[in-house]
């Protein structure tokens, strides 16, 4: 049986190497971000992960600490994003008054579920979910199901909810799932991603909250910790994610996007199976 982590084992050669290994975490997530517009959670949930596994954190621990950390990075990127979308008059503001509530309900939900799901359910949710989309990036063209979204609201509140629940309990913002989503149902893609800038705030606030909820009291968590969420990588990762992230929308313009897509669906299912394999 593993034994439980113990923060007084921290010299500062080793806190030294886990701040490199958050920036590095930052690096990644922020490039892709902007490389593929896919929200940096689905990269920096695992590497996250992966990083407090090397530093003998249980498993368990890293997977709350991964998700909830990830979510808490997505709250200043989706207010930034969000800003820039809304200036270009990419927000539907319609959309957001029929989903908004319903994803943040359903997020709030995610975030306090954690409290109760165990570190493998958190990583097969993730491992499950993140292969559906790497196969929905991989497919040449997009699927569309309708030409408009459900005419009935109810119908649509529970699919925004269940969009807030998955991501929240994912570790990502409102785009890796909600786009597909519209985009299924022929919404334009620019309004989209617009819009799911703004959902993606309201899955990390609620699901923020749930996951510190969730962690107070827990035993065994890095230094500077509040319930599950580690303000040291947030405050790490949020702004390196947010300096390279102009960087992969640089080389987005500059390398071919239906190669980039099919390289990342690539990455993105090895990672999900490395995920579900523990």
């Amino acid at each position: 049986m593993e034994q439980a982590f113990d923060p007084s084992t921290f010299d500062a050669a080793t806190i030294a190497v886990l701040v490199a290994g958050m920036a590095i975490t930052g690096m990644i997530g922020g490039v892709l971000a902007g490389l593929l517009g896919v929200g940096g959670g689905i990269v920096i949930v695992p590497v996250l992960f992966w990083v407090l596994r090397a530093f003998q954190i249980a498993p368990e621990h890293a997977s709350h600490l991964a998700v909830a950390t990830s979510l808490a990075t997505i709250i200043p990127t989706s207010i930034s994003s969000m800003r820039s979308h809304a200036r270009r008059g990419t927000v539907d503001r319609d959309l957001l008054r029929l989903w908004g509530p319903a994803v943040f309900c359903g997020a709030l939900i995610g975030g306090g579920l954690a409290k109760f799901v165990s570190g493998d359910s958190l990583r097969a949710i993730f491992g499950v979910v993140g292969l559906l989309v790497a196969v929905n990036m991989a497919l040449p063209k997009t699927l569309v199901i309708s030409q408009h979204l459900p005419a009935n609201t109810w119908v649509n509140r529970l699919i925004a909810g269940v969009i807030g629940l998955i991501s929240s309990l994912m570790g990502i913002g409102g785009g890796t799932l909600s786009v597909p989503t519209l985009s299924a149902f022929a919404f334009p893609t620019h309004r989209a991603v617009g819009t799911a800038s703004a959902l993606g705030l309201m899955i990390a606030v609620p699901g923020v909250a749930g996951f510190i909820y969730a962690g107070l009291g827990v035993e065994g968590l890095p230094p500077s910790s509040i319930g599950y969420v580690n303000l040291a990588a947030v405050l790490i990762i949020a702004p390196v994610s947010y300096l390279f992230a102009p960087l992969g929308a640089r080389l987005a313009h500059a390398l071919d996007a239906k190669s980039l897509k099919r390289v990342f669906a690539l990455f993105l299912m090895i990672t999900a199976i490395r995920m579900l394999m523990g």
